[in-house]
């Protein structure tokens, strides 16, 4: 009987995996590595090597869940061929976490009355750009996931009545631009996991949010960028 999620984290330079039970949403196990340009080589060596060590097969799973982004281009994708790939060979359904909700999820579920905080994940989009979004400690979200262009005055609105936490790699540089104050807190080495991204989609299974796995695209927020090389 299919009874695991099997959960991909791929929008950062941690790869990520995970395995947990449909049933209860009991985490089963997990297995990450950090390594800068790992995905496309480890994502399937990870995956076959959690399934073995926790004594289980591809067979047993129900469904495959997704960082659905925003996050890294290149991983987003290899996270989503490798997804779709799975569930199209076992036809079993697709799912999709917000990479920003389910950091969120993370940090609230690590943190002491979580209730008396919003939660802003920012990742890093380069110069003083981030990508970030506003939650309370249930998930429900305050502000949508959007690009944000950072400066002192950015989210002062949510700051001027609610105390929030800022966590990601985009945090530290709104760090800098933030003088004390007790309305914002910061959080350091908090990255994208796969464990938070099964949690929500064991949530997202029950209520059975599937998505379509034929047509399914990561959720990039801002188009892809290429140039063409300068002619020599």
């Amino acid at each position: 009987m299919s009874t695991l999620l099997l959960s991909l984290e791929t929008s950062s330079p941690v790869c990520s995996v995970a395995l947990h039970r449909v049933a209860d949403g009991s985490l089963v196990g997990q297995s990450e590595l950090r390594l800068e340009k790992s995905h496309s080589s480890h994502l399937s060596v990870l995956i076959s090597q959690l399934l073995e060590n926790s004594g289980h097969t591809l067979q047993d799973l129900a469904a495959v869940a997704l960082s659905d982004g925003p996050g890294s281009y290149t991983g987003l994708r290899i996270g989503a061929a490798a997804g779709k790939g799975l569930c199209y060979a076992l036809d079993i359904p697709l799912l999709a976490v917000s990479t920003l909700q389910s950091l969120a999820h993370q940090v609230a579920a690590g943190t002491a009355w979580p209730e008396q905080f919003l939660y802003c994940p920012m990742l890093d989009a380069r110069r003083m750009e981030v990508y970030g979004a506003v939650y309370t400690h249930t998930g429900e979200e305050v502000l949508a996931p959007t690009p944000l262009l950072l400066d002192a005055d950015t989210l002062a609105e949510q700051m001027a009545h609610h105390r929030l936490l800022f966590f990601g790699s985009g945090a530290a540089k709104f760090q800098t631009l933030l003088p004390t104050t007790a309305q914002a807190g910061f959080l350091a080495e908090v990255v994208p996991s796969a464990v938070a991204v099964g949690a929500l989609g064991v949530e997202a299974y029950q209520r059975q949010g599937f998505r379509d796995v034929a047509y399914y695209e990561p959720f990039y927020l801002k188009e892809v960028y290429t140039t063409t090389p300068k002619a020599k």
